[in-house]
This record gives structure tokens, sequence and C-alpha cells, in this order.
């Protein structure tokens, strides 16, 4: 036998002796969640596992994705990483705030509602160096995700890019999508109480409705239909922001497109209050009330100025007393 035979018998005899090897040991926890997983790039780099189905559109490229998620090492029952904890986890961006090359190509697998697991092969991971302390050298990652929601910010990046001229150019209809989307994000923030945020967003989808050159009346009076809730939106913000002058002026310019609008009423109303201008916080309210007449939290708001009201006028008549009272005995 030559000695280029006995070299390939030799190394025959290696592969067998480690397929034996591999087959007769225990497959390690990874591997053995991976054999009740799909392969979805074919590759084996990326396995998923669906725990819970979700319901609609898959993830769009460039959306921002509002998940639950805990990063888990093999062998550890402790994420390295996870938000579960945070009742109100922040909205991320794919492209930029997830940069985790698997977890992007997994969650655009992923629908609204689901919650699913993954394996990410180093490639689709940390790599072969890894992350030192936290992540070892050509380490396997698990991902449990839940997606709570999305929001499609890529047409609101395409379209914030374009210059004046060719905003408005584009279809009304588009514009107003883009609006949309950029008020979803506000009122997410504004959920989560983060109300600095939501102000911006909001500020940014009042800033393309009236930066737009409307040609014709309908198109004005769509536009108009789109800022009244975002003037609304604006308004409560500020008053949470403790921002009364500034609630007045948004919900002064909702009311300039619907002059009998109750929540601008009852906006103006609190903020009236909350600037101790209460002869025209009642003027709000009183008219508010006139429409809805049952509303708890327009009685409520307007007992409470009627009593500060007259409180107000009490202390205004004592002191006049007094100062009457004074001017008689300085007289004699």
């Amino acid at each position: 036998m030559s000695g280029n035979g006995l070299v390939h018998s030799i190394r025959r005899l290696v592969v067998a002796e480690e397929r034996l090897r591999r087959s007769n040991r225990t497959p390690s926890p990874f591997e053995q969640l991976g054999q009740q997983m799909d392969d979805i790039l074919g590759d084996g780099g990326i396995l998923k596992g669906v725990v819970q189905p979700g319901d609609g559109p898959p993830v769009s490229q460039n959306a921002s994705v509002l998940m639950h998620y805990s990063g888990f090492l093999e062998y550890s029952d402790r994420p390295f990483e996870t938000n579960t904890n945070l009742k109100h986890p922040r909205m991320m961006k794919l492209g930029k705030d997830v940069t985790l090359a698997g977890l992007e190509m997994g969650l655009l697998t992923m629908k609204k509602g689901e919650f699913s697991r993954f394996l990410f092969q180093p490639k689709y991971a940390y790599g072969d160096m890894g992350c030192p302390p936290t992540i070892p050298a050509a380490a396997m990652i698990l991902y449990e995700v839940q997606i709570l929601d999305f929001l499609d910010s890529g047409q609101v990046d395409e379209f914030v890019a374009l210059s004046p001229e060719e905003q408005n150019a584009v279809p009304l209809p588009r514009l107003l999508e883009v609006v949309n989307t950029v008020q979803s994000f506000g009122n997410r923030c504004f959920n989560q109480r983060r109300y600095y945020i939501a102000k911006d967003r909001y500020k940014e989808a009042v800033a393309l409705l009236v930066s737009r050159e409307s040609q014709t009346d309908a198109e004005k009076e769509k536009i108009n239909a789109a800022l009244l809730p975002l003037y609304l939106n604006l308004s409560v913000t500020q008053l949470c922001l403790e921002s009364p002058h500034k609630a007045l002026k948004y919900g002064n310019k909702a009311l300039e497109i619907d002059s009998a609008n109750t929540k601008a009423l009852y906006r103006c109303g609190k903020a009236y209050l909350e600037l101790g201008e209460y002869e025209s916080a009642q003027g709000c309210l009183i008219s508010a009330q006139a429409k809805k007449p049952f509303d708890s939290d327009i009685n409520n708001l307007l007992r409470k100025v009627t009593i500060c009201y007259k409180e107000t006028l009490d202390k205004q008549k004592d002191m006049y007393t007094k100062m009457c009272r004074d001017f008689r005995g300085e007289s004699k």
C-alpha cells in the first residue's frame, strides 16, 4: 500500500470514529432545542421555533419594533441581556438599534403578538471573537423574542429625505400615511409617559402637514382633519409636562379648526385653571358641558373651577372690605 493510501485510510478511520463518538454522546441543550426548530436561511445559521403565533403581516424592512427579548448562553438559566423587566420598552429601529445580524433577520420573519425562540450560530451573533467578558468565543446564542408592536418607519425616513419640493409633489394620501405613522410613534411614547419624545413626534407630524402647499379646498379640509387630533394630543402632552401656556396654545389651535370640540374646550379649561384664570376656565367648560352634559370629567373639572373661582372672589371681597375698613380708620 502506498503512503498516500495509508494516509487516506487513517483519515477515514478518524472520521468514522468521530461520527461514532458524536452519535454516542448526549446532545447539548441547544442541539436538542435546535432539532425542534426550523432553519430559516437554509444554512443552519438561524434556527427558529414559534412558541405563540402572531397576526397580520411580518415585520417590515426598516421598521421600528416594540418587543420584549432575552438572550441566553448555553447552560445558563439567566439571560446575559433582557428588557422583560421593563413595562414600557423603547422602540428599536432595525439597522440602527438592533445590531445583531441574526436577530434582525429573525425579526423580519415575525408578526405582531408572536413569541418565538431563535438559535444563532456565531457568524449571526457575536462571531468567533465573542464579546468578552460576557460572550465567550464562537458562542451559540439563544434569543427569546415577543413582538408587542411595530411601525413601518421606513416610509417616514424616505419621505423626510425628500426635498421640500419633492415632498409637496407627493400625493396627499401618502403624506397622510407618513403623518399617521409619526403620530402613532407619539401615541406609543405618550402611553409610556415619555412625554418629551411624544411632544417632538406630534410637532414633527404637524410640521409635515403645515408645510404642505394645499391646492384645493378638499386638500385643506383633509389636512385640517389630520391636524386636529395632533393639536389635541399636543395640548394634553403639554398639560402632562406642566406647561399650561403651551397647552392653551395648542388647545386654541384645535378650536380654530373645530370651535365646538369638547376635548379642546376641556383642555383649554384645564390650562386656564392651572394658570389661575378661573373665569376663562369656567367659560370653556360650560361650553363643553353644553355639548356633553353627562360627561363626568367635564362636570368634575367645572365643579373644581367653580370652587376655586368662588374662593378667589371671596378672598378679593375680604381684601376690599379690609381696605375700606382701614381707609375709614385713617380718615377719622
